[in-house]
């Protein structure tokens, strides 16, 4: 099988995950979304028989699930080249006109977070996905002329997070859609022993399911705190990570026994000791944590909203009523009693 062609986000979060952690090459290697798995591998197998590429597949679900992985697997399952870059990154057309054109037949070509893409930039996808050819403008004022540029068949693989941003025209023109969930604790402790393995630090199941329960249902956040416990490990003169080491780790990195990190605490703890479990607007929530609102609504609140700790009413926001005893006496202990 020849190499497969890669081409990574130059970023430092993904150069950091790309040094340190495990990367799954294949299905077998990839735990977790089992479901959209088996899909993706009868998907990829059938057009990989058929000498064609894939359908233009959109990928869409919450940051750190691997839909970035997938499409690598998918490229090395197909032995086909594969090119990521990001919507943002899109900003003029001849970018992505560059792109297409480089592209060999059955080619991947990775577009993440594609509903940040220019309206401009995005018209040039849609002759580009259904008839594989762009039209390149040559010239200026009255003697413009277009020209149709033939490009190889391939594959436009789109991810984003948020799938309503997504103009109709575009969404419409992709063959495979398909959603990535958050995962169970059980699977991100099988991918917390995995990534312990890569990097020879010894772990237990009892201490891979704790790291696993604070990740807030992310792989990504799963490879982030076994890394910092690796440093508490080592920095403890340990190479085992037992049971007793990790609960010293969390603790140091701020997370508690629920799985809640300090910003978590802060806004549950607010919204008890100041309006007696809520209701409270997000804006006055907000200032009070000395956040601004929409970082609220989009990292630290869904996880709460899993978790059955906060709602959402059309007064604001307030503690779910059967977290409310847990929660009361976790932030205010004795004066719990008189309330």
């Amino acid at each position: 099988m020849e190499e497969t062609e890669i081409h990574f986000l130059n970023t430092p979060e993904t150069v950091e995950e790309l040094q340190l952690d495990f990367v799954p090459r294949t299905f077998n290697e990839y735990l977790g979304q089992k479901t959209l798995k088996d899909k993706l591998a009868v998907y990829t197998t059938a057009a990989k028989m058929r000498n064609e590429p894939l359908d233009h597949l959109l990928l869409f679900g919450p940051p750190g699930l691997g839909k970035t992985t997938l499409s690598q697997i998918m490229a090395h399952v197909m032995n086909v080249g594969i090119k990521i870059c990001s919507g943002p990154m899109l900003e003029r057309t001849g970018d992505l006109v560059a792109i297409l054109s480089g592209l060999q037949p059955r080619d991947i070509l990775f577009i993440d977070e594609i509903h940040r893409t220019p309206a401009n930039v995005e018209e040039v996808l849609y002759a580009a996905m259904e008839q594989f050819r762009v039209d390149v403008i040559i010239g200026q004022g009255a003697g413009a002329q277009t020209v149709n540029l033939p490009i190889n068949p391939f594959t436009l693989i789109g991810a984003t997070t948020k799938s309503g941003k997504l103009s109709g025209p575009l969404r419409s023109r992709f063959g495979i859609t398909e959603r990535l969930d958050f995962y169970e604790n059980d699977e991100l402790a099988q991918i917390v022993l995995q990534s312990a393995k890569y990097l020879n630090l010894k772990l237990d199941q009892k201490s891979a399911l704790t790291i696993g329960s604070c990740a807030r249902g992310t792989p990504r956040i799963a490879k982030k705190i076994l890394r910092r416990v690796r440093d508490f490990a080592q920095v403890n003169n340990q190479n085992i990570a037992d049971f007793e080491l990790v609960k010293k780790s969390l603790e140091f990195l701020g997370i508690d026994n629920d799985g809640l990190n300090t910003v978590d605490n802060l806004i549950l703890s607010k919204i008890i000791t100041n309006f007696n479990g809520g209701p409270v607007g997000l804006e006055t929530l907000a200032s009070l944590i000395g956040e601004d609102a929409e970082t609220i609504e989009t990292v630290y609140e869904p996880f709460l909203l899993r978790k059955g700790l906060l709602e959402k009413t059309p007064r604001g926001r307030q503690i779910a009523c059967k977290a409310l005893p847990h929660l009361k006496s976790k932030y205010l202990g004795q004066k719990t009693l008189l309330i």
